[in-house]
């Protein structure tokens, strides 16, 4: 049994995006962070509203799996890096967005501004986009060679996020089948 802690991105993901759509099907598998700063992001609340709902995943189950988007990567990867010996069984990790492109919410998320990819102490999958406005192919395979992560190109899907069409996106589900079953 798996249990799943969904850290989406700035705002929280709305009911079409594929995050949402995979906790409904999960059920009682799946905790959603729950941060006081879902609109202005705070690092730190981030990080422990990780923990929190990192929490009581493992209650549910003894495997968990964090699944994040956007933002939450930095969120995941950063609780990841303070609890390098939770019994995490992997971190997919979807449209990480680069603090240095000009688009970064630099002033809605100052906290996350120096944030770095550093290993990460379980396995990890970054999935990016092609036309990704917020990260750059070649920025995203970086942060995933830093992270120790495998790396995935989706195509062109934007921002992997509900504008990209991507419904209940089966491909995703393969690629997080194949991270938790190594």
């Amino acid at each position: 049994m798996v249990a799943y802690v969904i850290i989406p991105g700035i705002d929280g993901s709305d009911g079409q995006h594929w995050q949402t759509l995979w906790e409904r099907q999960w059920g009682t598998s799946a905790v959603r962070i729950s941060p006081a700063s879902w609109s202005a992001p705070d690092l730190d609340d981030w990080v422990g509203a990780v923990q929190k709902a990192y929490d009581d995943a493992s209650q549910r189950a003894s495997r968990v799996v964090l699944v994040a988007h956007s933002l939450g990567c930095w969120a995941a990867s950063t609780w990841l890096n303070k609890n390098p010996s939770s019994p995490t069984v992997g971190a997919f990790l979807v449209a990480p967005p680069d603090p240095h492109e000009p688009v970064f919410p630099r002033q809605a998320a100052a906290t996350f501004m120096a944030v770095s990819a550093q290993p990460l102490p379980c396995p990890a999958l970054v999935v990016g986009s092609a036309n990704d406005p917020y990260c750059t192919p070649e920025a995203a395979a970086g942060f995933a060679a830093r992270w120790e992560a495998r790396w995935h190109l989706a195509g062109a899907c934007g921002h992997l996020n509900s504008a990209s069409g991507l419904s209940s996106w089966q491909h995703g589900r393969e690629l997080l089948d194949s991270l938790t079953q190594q």
